[in-house]
Parts: C-alpha cells; sequence; structure tokens
C-alpha cells in the first residue's frame, strides 16, 4: 500500500502532503480544488506520461514523491534490487520511496529506492502494486480484451494456468509453422544456394589451402624475381664470412685473435678468449646458413617461379571470391554442415509438418481445457456480479460473462462478453452499448469486489467511480469500497457523502484565493470538520443544521458498516 504522498507544484497543489495508509481513504475536495491532481500524482508516480501543462502556473517544477509498504521479498523487490534500487526494512515490512520530477521545459526524473529509474521502471512496479480505475478505464472495460482479462482474473490460477499452457502450444505451433512456410517458399533459393556452396568446397578441396599461405607465396614469389640481387648479397657476405680463397676472412681473423689470446698468461685474456672461441662457432654457423641460402637459390629458378605465380594467382581467386583466405577456409570447415541441411530440406519440411500435426494437436487439447476452465469461470462470476449489483441498489439487474467461439489468438480460441440485462424482460446487452455511466461505474465496483476474492491487488484508486449515481445507489457503493477495503487499500476521488461516509480516512482538499493567486492544500478530516464537509456535499452548506444531521446519520451509517 501508499503510506504517504506529497504532491508539490502539481495544478492549483501547491504543497500538499497526503497521509494514506491502509483502509478506505475518501478524497472530497469543491470544484476546482485539484482532486484529480491526487489521480494524476499517483499516476506519475506509477509511470505515466509526464505533461508539462500540469505544472502550477509560475511554478519551475512539480514533484510528487511516496512511500510505499510493500513485502521483503517478491515482485516489488526484484524489480528494485533490478534498477539499482534499496528497500528500508520497517519490521515485517519493507519501505520503498519513490519520486518523479516534471520540469517546465517537460523534462522529466525518476528515483526508485535512492536510485534514478527511467519510467518503465515505474510502470513495472505499478502492475504489482495498483489498480486505477477513472473514466477512461470504464470505457476500457467495453473492450473485449478487457471483458476478456477481468474474466481470467477472476478465474484464478486454473485460468492462468490453462491460458499459460495454451499460449506456449501456440507460440511452439506459430514457430513451426513459419520455419515450414520459409522453408517452402523459399525452395528454389536454398537449392541454388547449395549448388554455389557445391561448386566453392569443390574449388577449395582441389586447392587445399593453408592458413597464412597467401603470404607465404607473396615473399616466395618476392625472393625468386630477385634471385641475383640475394645470390651476390649472400655471397659477399659468406665470403666475408668464410672464404675459399687466400683473403682474410672473419672466421680466420677471430681464430687468429684466439690463438693469441690464449699464448698470453693473463687469466683476464683467457676469459676473453672462451667469448673468441664461441664467436667463431657462431661464425661457422652464419656462413653454413648462407651456404644453404646460396644452394636454394641455385636449385630454384624460372620454373619454380611460374609454379609460385600459378599458385598465388589460384589462391588470389578464392580471395576475391570470398573476401579473404580466411573467410575460404571458414567455408570449407562450416560449408559440408550447411550444405547437408540444405540438401537435406525435402526431408526436413516432412518432419517439421509432423511435428507441427503433433503439436496442433496439442493446441486444441489446450484450446478446449482452456474454453472449459473459462466456462466454469463465467458462470461463476455471472452470479457473484449480478449478487453484488441486487447490493448497489440495481435489483432487478442480470448480469452474464458469457464465452462463445472465436478467431484463434495468442489468448485462445474464445470471445468473452460482459452483458448486462438492467431491467426483467431486457435482453442481456454488451456492456459496452447497453450499460449507462452510471451503471457502468457499478459494474465495474461489482467485477473488482468480486475478482478481489481471487485476485488480490494490494491498491485500488477510484477516480469518480460515483459519477451518474446518487441516493441509495451511492450508498451501496460506498458500502461496497469498505468491503474492497477489509483486504486492499481503497483511495476514492468523490464528490458524494453517501460514498465518503464510509471512509476511515477522510481527506479533504481545500482551496484558499489570496486575490491573484489560487492555492490547494489537503486536511485529514475528523471530528466536526469532517461533519461540516460531509454537509457541504449533501447541500453545499457546511453549516446547514439540516445538512448537518443527515451527515451524521451517513458518519454513524459508514461507521457501523466499517
Amino acid at each position: 500500500m501508499i503510506d504517504e504522498m506529497r504532491i508539490r507544484g502539481l495544478g492549483v497543489i501547491d504543497d500538499a502532503v497526503l497521509p494514506l495508509g491502509p483502509g478506505f481513504t475518501a478524497v472530497t475536495g469543491e470544484t476546482g480544488a485539484g482532486k484529480t491532481m491526487v489521480v494524476t500524482g499517483l499516476g506519475l508516480l506509477l509511470g505515466a506520461r509526464a505533461d508539462s501543462s500540469a505544472i502550477r502556473a509560475g511554478a519551475s517544477q512539480a514533484s510528487v514523491a511516496g512511500v510505499w509498504v510493500v513485502p521483503q521479498q517478491g515482485a516489488v523487490t526484484d524489480i528494485v534490487t533490478d534498477a539499482g534500487g534499496e528497500l528500508e526494512p520497517a519490521g515485517d515490512a519493507a519501505e520503498l520511496y519513490v519520486s518523479r520530477t516534471l520540469s517546465a521545459e517537460g523534462r522529466s526524473r525518476a528515483s526508485v529506492g535512492g536510485r534514478p529509474a527511467p519510467a518503465a521502471v515505474l510502470s513495472a512496479l505499478a502492475e504489482e502494486l495498483v489498480v486505477v480505475h477513472g473514466q477512461s478505464d470504464q470505457l476500457r472495460l467495453r473492450s473485449a480484451a478487457a471483458q476478456r482479462d477481468a474474466l481470467d482474473r477472476f478465474g484464478g490460477q486454473v485460468v492462468a494456468d490453462a491460458v499459460a499452457r495454451y499460449s506456449e502450444r501456440y507460440q511452439a505451433w506459430r514457430a513451426l509453422d513459419a520455419e515450414i512456410t520459409e522453408l517452402s517458399e523459399n525452395r528454389d533459393r536454398r537449392a541454388a544456394e547449395a549448388a554455389q556452396l557445391r561448386e566453392q568446397l569443390a574449388e577449395i578441396e582441389q586447392l587445399e589451402p593453408q592458413p597464412g599461405e597467401d603470404v607465404e607465396l607473396n615473399e616466395r614469389a618476392e625472393r625468386l624475381a630477385n634471385a641475383e640481387e640475394l645470390r651476390v648479397a649472400a655471397s659477399v657476405a659468406r665470403s666475408a664470412l668464410s672464404s675459399e680463397e687466400d683473403a682474410p676472412d672473419v672466421t680466420a681473423l677471430v681464430a687468429e685473435a684466439r690463438r693469441s689470446l690464449e699464448r698470453a698468461p693473463d687469466p683476464q685474456l683467457a676469459g676473453i678468449a672462451e667469448g673468441l672461441t664461441d664467436l667463431g662457432y657462431r661464425t661457422a654457423d652464419l656462413a653454413l646458413q648462407l651456404s644453404g641460402y646460396l644452394a636454394d637459390l641455385d636449385d630454384s629458378g624460372p620454373h619454380e617461379l611460374a609454379a609460385v605465380e600459378e599458385r598465388r594467382a589460384a589462391i588470389g581467386g578464392l580471395i576475391r571470391q570470398h573476401g579473404s583466405l580466411e573467410a575460404a577456409l571458414e567455408v570449407w570447415r562450416t560449408g559440408s554442415l550447411r550444405l547437408a541441411e540444405l540438401d537435406d530440406d525435402g526431408d526436413r519440411i516432412e518432419r517439421l509438418e509432423a511435428d507441427a500435426a503433433r503439436v496442433r494437436d496439442e493446441l486444441d487439447e489446450a484450446a478446449s481445457a482452456l474454453t472449459a476452465v473459462r466456462t466454469d469461470a463465467a458462470a461463476r462470476l455471472s452470479h457473484a456480479v449480478t449478487e453484488e449489483l441486487h447490493a448497489l441498489a440495481m435489483p432487478d439487474a442480470r448480469f452474464e460473462a458469457r464465452v462463445s467461439a472465436g478467431a484463434e489468438s495468442r489468448h485462445g480460441r474464445d470471445d468473452v462478453a460482459l452483458l448486462l440485462a438492467p431491467h426483467p424482460g431486457a435482453e442481456p446487452r454488451s456492456v459496452s452499448r447497453g450499460a449507462s455511466g452510471g451503471e457502468l461505474s457499478r459494474v465495474m465496483l461489482a467485477i473488482e469486489v468480486v475478482i478481489a476474492g481471487t485476485d488480490p491487488v494490494p491498491t485500488f484508486v477510484f477516480d469518480e467511480v460515483d459519477a451518474g449515481i446518487g441516493g441509495a445507489a451511492a450508498i451501496e457503493v460506498g458500502r461496497r469500497l469498505a468491503q474492497l477495503a477489509r483486504t486492499s487499500q481503497v483511495i476514492a476521488v468523490t464528490h458524494l457523502a453517501q460514498v465518503a461516509a464510509f471512509a476511515t480516512n477522510h481527506l479533504s482538499v481545500v482551496k484558499s484565493h489570496d486575490g491573484a493567486v489560487t492555492a490547494s492544500s489537503v486536511t485529514r478530516l475528523s471530528g466536526q470538520p469532517r461533519e461540516a464537509e460531509m454537509a457541504r456535499l449533501l447541500s453545499g452548506l457546511a453549516d446547514s443544521d439540516a445538512a448537518l444531521t443527515h451527515a451524521r446519520e451517513l458518519l454513524s451509517l459508514g461507521s457501523s458498516a466499517t
């Protein structure tokens, strides 16, 4: 539940704190005092679209902050934790701080559990915390989808499980059907892909390229093209290291230096002589490598250069076709599996069609099971809502939730219609066409009271649920709101004393005017101030003796009911 809410700079409300808490809270006030801003502020906390035109005239921003009391574990905790927020321990429960600020420029900022959060997080919390009903929600009840959702909520876990089973089989069948369609419609394209892949694999297998071979071939071709220049360079270097002629070379000079030092009687020179010995070995090794290099050049000739260029051309063709040698090698590694998949299209379609037929049978069973549990729930909902409508001053009304065959969708194969026969002998008609505004208000309330028994919601917010009614009907609306408040928090914006009388917490939005600016604040009422507000709601006169007497009678009636 929401324990407290503070509104600043929203509409005519300058700065107001609303102490809410458990039970039934009624919000009343004069026309134009800003009662609707209470619902607007709560909507902002729940992720509603922000509208800068709602900011109080002259203010740079509007802000709304709320404190929710929530379980320490559960869906709400998971949403807050995922958003990086924290909950404050409060006994067996926890407190969640939520705020939202709207600037005059239209920018909106939200905070959940002390951390900035997008409005989508607020919307996710709203799904778990509250149900808001206003005139627009009554209009939404006229839609087929909203009527089906109302029945499914009443059906509880049994219907929810059947919907989940049907939805899972429906998605599985849709996926198989889409794959079969894709394979069938693209059979020619896939056959062409298989033929092209087969040619590519044959070409690659014939060449058998190796990783990095293109780089090696380039280096080899460059060496062969410059063979004479390379031969001269290597010959000069080998002769300098080890010459077969009488000319002095590095090997002879190092050997002579070593022998000279070995004859000297100084230990220090002996160490240097050992270094010259190692240098001699290294010089001989380098000379040997150069001899091998020269021998390789001698063996290589124009015929090898031609062979290398031919190989380079073949590898270059693969590179041009695939983009790189690595890409060609990847085709070689994976192409066989892809080719097997493409060649298997015929058999694969047959297997998929068999799977689709099996899943379709399971979908038929799931659809029938869903229709059965919905039909059972519809009968129970019809009876329960009819009884509620009788208690809401519609003694002759008959409500019917009707399930009939409909088009297949992810929600099932059922059309759900909520029908109302307001008078004896009247044919039940859809609430979308046959219910007046006042009747639709009571139908909506009756449905929520009944559904609350199987699918409780932490907080209900009603914005003028009493629109279009009065007298005894209004008293019964108040009584039913009080009944709903036994299991959920109820917040109702109302203009009827008959409804407000049943509230356990009465808040009044009070408008003041200093000659230049109109401002509103919120006051919790009890005792004589509450009686005066009730009298004003009844007659427009807060000090009328007759109205005060009637107000006390209503408050006594409401107190006995709660």
